[in-house]
């Protein structure tokens, strides 16, 4: 594949790097000089400055840009498109507005999530009817180079996928930062609160995936009546830990929308 990367930032350099040794001829279209210097000697890519003369409709182009410049991006690509498809992992904008400012409806909406920068992404992705198989099979293999993929039945999946897995990691995240929080108050230096932490969700992550039991019940094994484990969900509980992770989740996909809807305006 002939595929040509708008923007050098670390989506996209995660996706060049799974990509790497492949049979593929990469190009990266990136402002920064130091960033383009570093893309060349860590995956002997093709880095340009500015867009090239023009594409075919041979080329993908993985629009990996800041949803704010995606239409000054897609306006400046649009004399020079030549029918080439167009991947974009931007947030938020849909293929309606693209379409508007590409002149191509050749488009497939990717969201994909930080773990693929250590090969371990989510990546759900939505094409309207009209896009061909091939192209749908291109998109395939490219976010498959950094992990699972997922094929969306409506456009509005992007937004409720945004709200799992797009931003899901900041919530691992959080809740990580919380326990090496808890490990430190209890004496735990925070090199080894740390290290303890980790390993407790590697482990627990590994278990519900091997495990056939629901994941209720996994922690409810955890759990003995008056025990410890039981006086810390109740906590939690109390708290109303989980509502709120629900909760949280339905506003990121309602700012996923609003975005959407933002950012779409002529």
């Amino acid at each position: 594949m002939n595929i040509t990367f708008i923007g050098g930032g670390n989506m996209a350099t995660a996706i060049i790097g799974g990509l790497a040794g492949d049979e593929h001829h990469i190009q990266v279209v990136e402002p920064g000089a130091e960033k383009r210097q570093q893309l060349v000697a860590d995956f002997n890519v093709t880095a340009l400055a500015a867009l090239p003369a023009a594409f075919t409709a041979d080329d993908i182009i993985v629009l990996a840009v800041k949803p704010q410049v995606l239409r000054e991006v897609c306006q400046s690509l649009a004399p020079v498109l030549g029918g080439a498809l167009v991947i974009s992992i931007a947030a938020g904008i849909g293929i309606a507005a693209m379409t508007r400012w590409l002149g191509s409806d050749r488009i497939i909406r990717v969201m994909p999530n930080t773990p693929a920068m250590v090969g371990k992404g989510v990546s759900g992705l939505y094409a309207a009817a009209n896009v061909a198989a091939s192209d749908r099979e291109h998109a395939t293999a490219i976010m498959a180079a950094v992990g699972a993929t997922t094929w969306l039945a409506a456009e509005s999946g992007i937004d409720d996928i945004t709200s799992v897995s797009g931003s899901g990691p900041a919530y691992v995240f959080y809740f990580i930062e919380s326990m090496i929080e808890g490990a430190v108050k209890a004496g735990f230096g925070e090199e080894e609160a740390r290290r303890l932490v980790l390993a407790t969700f590697d482990g627990a992550v590994e278990l519900a995936r091997q495990s056939p039991l629901p994941v209720a019940t996994l922690r409810q094994n955890v759990m003995s009546k008056g025990g410890t484990t039981e006086r810390a969900i109740f906590r939690f509980e109390a708290d109303g830990v989980k509502p709120a992770i629900v909760a949280g989740m339905t506003d990121c996909r309602d700012r996923s929308v609003e975005l959407g809807i933002e950012l779409s305006k002529d």
